[in-house]
């Protein structure tokens, strides 16, 4: 069942970046770039799903650390 959601996920994506091809502009860290308009926000989604995950990561290392100086 997963795989088939994955898919449709997948396929949903594709027609977002296939109807917003429009080049836009992208100026980041001194840098200035043209991209179509549906990549430039998949990778700003990737790159805020990252963040979030390594934010969680971080925070589970923390408390795992914690229960294990904790007395049981």
């Amino acid at each position: 069942m997963a795989v088939v959601v994955a898919i449709v996920v997948l396929i949903f994506l594709l027609v977002f970046i296939l109807q917003n091809l429009t080049d836009v502009t992208i100026h980041f860290l001194g840098a200035s770039f043209t991209w179509p308009l549906g990549v430039s926000l998949l990778f700003a989604a990737i790159g805020g799903a990252a963040l979030v995950a390594l934010v969680g990561a971080a925070r589970i290392l923390q408390l795992r650390r914690q229960a294990k100086r904790a007395p049981h």
